[in-house]
């Protein structure tokens, strides 16, 4: 037989391979990597086979039904940790009557332009932000209490010259006494420096025309220069952190007489208070802020005390939202003042140039510091350690308006 017969009966003995019968031998993959194309393919089936087992699962879970026994949805039944409820059961509370301690309930009505709610408390907020305090007389050995009062009555002699609004001046006032609780040893003779400048930054904030800074100058009558004053505006910036919006006694007394007489909501920003009610109150708080321990109150509180002299603990009530406990102490200590205040007429000045109904704004000067020598000499026997402001011979008086050039 020969060799091709041979090998044609060997292959026919041989079952035939299926790779065999559709592609020839050369075209088909060396035997490894058949083998590697085998693994791929077994691969493949796995993972098709596994996404199946997934969809089916997910399936499965999405065919519960909408609700359980009893109206539960499954998918409530198993939280996340930082969602999970406490039901307390407070039915046994209820009669008790609970009562936040810390906020007053807001005295303002319904406004057309803001929530009553957020701007009492943006407004409370802002009250303890800015911190005063009558100690720091203790931070500068030089200094006596008295000769802040002489300042501040300088300043509203200045005030009044230059036709100023009240707010101006107790804007300088805050300025002047928290930058004060930020130094240490400052001598007397920068006093008058930094109460000008307090009232020139003061200015700037307040008032429209603000009077330009050589006239500040001027007052002091050469005891400070242009450029002592920019030098110490910047100074007393950075001191007070550019914090320069405090709510001022003068705010409050005038949000309290609003809130009292508001007759007419929409019209809450336009005053509908009485003028001359507002200057025999605002006089009484000109006199109190020239002695230091009116700083160991809150201005709302000196405000709603100086109220309470003139109207009625209901008033002061529905106005501030204080009770008679929040002003007790303060309207106590007031006592003096009030007495001495009363018997100086008040009447509301005119002054060029100023609308007749912002003339109660323009801050007015009197004879504050024999005023307060006379409340010091009354209260002398309970506060033997009081110093009554002296004289000092026009040293930080101003001119006078008809000697200005």
């Amino acid at each position: 037989m020969s060799r091709r017969s041979r090998l044609q009966a060997k292959q026919q003995q041989q079952p035939p391979l299926p790779c065999q019968e559709e592609t020839p031998r050369e075209l088909q993959a060396p035997e490894h990597l058949q083998t590697r194309k085998r693994r791929t393919a077994e691969e493949i089936k796995k993972k098709e086979d596994g996404k199946i087992a997934k969809k089916h699962q997910y399936e499965i879970k999405s065919c519960w039904p909408p609700t359980i026994t009893g109206g539960i949805s499954p998918c409530i039944i198993i939280e996340t940790p930082h969602k999970e409820s406490v039901t307390t059961d407070f039915s046994r509370f209820k009669k008790y009557r609970f009562r936040n301690l810390f906020i007053n309930p807001s005295p303002l009505p319904e406004l057309t332009w803001g929530n009553s709610k957020d701007v009492w408390l943006n407004i409370l907020k802002k009250e303890n932000r800015y911190a005063h305090c009558k100690h720091f007389t203790s931070l500068h050995s030089s200094l006596q209490p008295h000769m802040r009062s002489i300042l501040l009555d300088w300043l509203l002699e200045v005030c009044e010259v230059y036709a100023l609004h009240r707010e101006t001046f107790y804007l300088a006032q805050d300025f002047f006494d928290r930058f004060m609780l930020t130094q240490k040893n400052i001598n007397k003779s920068m006093l008058q420096l930094i109460g000008i400048t307090s009232l020139f930054i003061a200015s700037k904030l307040e008032e429209i025309y603000a009077p330009k800074i050589q006239e500040f100058a001027y007052v002091t009558d050469g005891a400070c220069s242009e450029d002592d004053i920019v030098r110490m505006e910047l100074i007393m910036l950075k001191a007070l952190k550019w914090e320069l919006c405090p709510v001022t006694i003068i705010s409050w007394l005038n949000l309290y007489l609003q809130v009292d007489a508001l007759k007419d909501v929409p019209k809450v920003l336009l005053p509908q208070y009485s003028q001359e009610k507002f200057i025999q109150i605002a006089q009484l708080l000109d006199l109190c802020i020239l002695d230091v321990n009116s700083l160991d109150f809150q201005y709302r509180t000196l405000a709603a005390a100086a109220l309470c002299h003139y109207t009625s603990t209901e008033v002061v009530k529905k106005a501030s939202g204080l009770d008679w406990d929040n002003i007790s102490e303060c309207v106590e200590w007031m006592v003096p003042f009030v007495n001495v205040a009363r018997k100086v007429s008040v009447k509301l000045k005119h002054f060029k140039k100023v609308a007749v109904e912002d003339c109660h704004n323009i801050q007015t000067h009197t004879n504050y510091l024999d005023m307060l020598e006379e409340v010091n000499s009354g209260v002398a026997s309970t506060a033997p350690g009081q110093l009554s402001p002296v004289s000092t011979a026009g040293i930080i008086t101003p001119p006078k308006s008809t000697e200005k050039k």
